[in-house]
């Protein structure tokens, strides 16, 4: 039952609605942000390879092997290192990729290339994958010399210069006319390839001779189309989307050209944007990294987060007067700040805690691990509590000091050394030498601890008020150590006995006493 009643206060609660919705938002931006580099939170098996260039290849381009799409390319870097034939220093890409698991581990001698994808300029990394029984380790890169150079499609048509396409326009008009009426002369021409054909007997008997090793030459043709057959489709796909792609600009060649006069101008307010843009990448990035824990558990919470959904339908409505009460909360806190009033609270509030911040980081230990505040109260209670004729008066029992003849008494004026007893004698039963009873007084040993700590230098509880109990020195104090030696066995108690056997007046007794009966172990453990 409690369960139910806390679902139905969750539900209930406008603020948790809005931070669901939130959160669900932020995860399909995020999601959809990262969509062009793979999954969220999926393993990758990762690869660097050193290629020619990187020319129109962008960051989220495919890795395809065997035409199937198996990573994608994560980053493009440059770098310099010397190329054959000559050995120059020239720059050359890498590639860092992204790939399935399922093609973990590469062999060692595999290969790759980038090709084109489309017709403007889309390209694609195709691995192929070799045969050594050695592999590719994760975050390993496939060398320069394993990376192929094929002619890119924008070479070939750069060799159709306008001056190349005039030359065969007339070459076509010319030999179209060299053509025209002329059939007796091809049949006349043909009828004299007679001899031609007799001549070419030979020629082909010596091709078709084994020494001409023929057969390896279309051996090796079988080979190349072998390497070809793999992408034969995808080659297709491509001259088949070439033919759509130019056919579209044919159909409406103004707008491609408007679209080129708008390049430069759009490109222009990427440079200007992007650069802004990027702190709040980098934020959303450390957001998206700080919300993976959530991810991990939404799709076992969303069978509790879709019922609270469908609650918030009906509870969204009701915010508005909360969002109104919401705007007379903070326009009180305006007319607050606004107040001239307000200003000098704050700085007297701040004087007040900056006068009083050294006495209680002083005072806290003592109350926060030892609690002697409490202590002191919890007795004063039964101190003031000796009945008058006026109320109560303060419970005092005044001592008064014993009539000995102890040297340094604690009723000497003045003493030259503290009350002390020889070192062989127990001060808590230390008397004067035997005689009649009323004539045999207590002996008296100085201690005094005043100021005892609360914490040591590390903040361990230090708790000796109430825990030490009765100390046997001697303990003398920063300015007695060693001042005055334990005296030796002597029944007169007279002054050379006093001052050095058990005299406590340090205050801070050797060791931790530990905590008292809150059990706070440290000044670290206090919230």
């Amino acid at each position: 039952m409690s369960r139910g009643r806390g679902t139905a206060s969750i539900v209930a609660s406008p603020v948790l609605i809005g931070a669901v919705t939130t959160l669900i938002v932020i995860v399909s931006v995020f999601l959809a942000y990262n969509a062009n580099k793979g999954l969220p939170f999926v393993p990758t098996y990762d690869v660097s390879a050193q290629v020619p260039g990187g020319a129109n290849l962008v960051e989220g381009n495919e890795v395809r092997v065997g035409g199937f799409r198996v990573g994608i390319v994560d980053t493009i870097r440059t770098r310099f290192r010397r190329t054959p034939p000559d050995g120059k220093l020239r720059s050359i890409a890498v590639l860092d990729m992204k790939l399935d698991k399922t093609v973990e581990p590469l062999a060692k001698d595999t290969e790759l290339i980038v090709r084109p994808r489309s017709a403007l300029g889309l390209k694609y990394v195709e691995i192929r994958p070799g045969k050594s029984k050695d592999t590719i380790s994760p975050g390993a890169t496939i060398p320069l010399e394993q990376a192929g150079n094929p002619v890119e499609f924008d070479d070939l048509l750069n060799t159709f210069d306008e001056a190349t396409r005039q030359y065969q326009q007339e070459s076509l008009v010319g030999f179209g006319d060299a053509f025209a009426g002329r059939g007796a002369d091809l049949n006349e021409a043909i009828a004299s390839l007679s001899p031609f054909f007799d001549a070419l007997t030979p020629v082909m008997q010596n091709l078709s001779d084994p020494r001409t090793r023929l057969k390896d030459f279309f051996k090796e043709i079988g080979e190349t189309s072998a390497e070809v057959r793999p992408v034969a489709r995808l080659q297709g796909e491509l001259f088949g989307l070439m033919a759509e792609t130019f056919d579209a600009i044919t159909r409406d060649p103004d707008a491609f050209r408007a679209t080129i006069e708008k390049t430069p101008g759009t490109l222009d307010a990427g440079i200007r944007s992007l650069p802004a843009q990027r702190p709040f990448l980098e934020d959303f990035t450390d957001l998206s990294r700080r919300l993976r824990p959530t991810g991990r558990i939404l799709p076992t919470a969303l069978a509790r987060i879709n019922p609270a959904l469908s609650e918030g339908i009906r509870t969204l409505p009701q915010t508005v007067e909360l969002n109104e009460e919401v705007g007379d909360t903070f326009d009180a806190v305006t007319d607050l700040v606004e107040e001239p009033s307000t200003l000098l609270a704050l700085k007297d509030l701040r004087t007040t805690v900056a006068v009083g911040a050294p006495l209680l980081e002083y005072v806290a230990p003592y109350q926060s691990v030892c609690s002697y505040g409490n202590y002191f109260f919890a007795g004063l209670g039964g101190h003031i509590s000796e009945g008058t004729s006026l109320g109560t008066a303060e419970r005092v029992i005044v001592k008064s000091d014993t009539e000995n003849t102890q040297d340094n008494k604690w009723g000497d004026f003045p003493g030259d050394r503290p009350a002390d007893v020889p070192a062989d004698v127990d001060p808590s039963s230390a008397h004067t030498p035997p005689g009649p009873p009323e004539e045999e007084n207590v002996r008296q040993a100085a201690h005094t601890q005043p100021f005892a700590p609360a914490i040591d230098a590390r903040g361990n509880a230090d708790c000796q008020i109430g825990n030490s109990g009765y100390i046997d020195g001697p303990l003398p104090g920063p300015g007695g150590g060693g001042r005055y030696p334990p005296a030796p066995d002597n029944p007169n108690f007279d002054r050379d006995d006093a001052g050095g056997s058990h005299v406590v007046a340090e205050a801070d007794t050797p060791g931790l006493a530990g905590p008292t009966f809150n059990g706070v172990p440290s000044l670290r453990h206090v919230p």
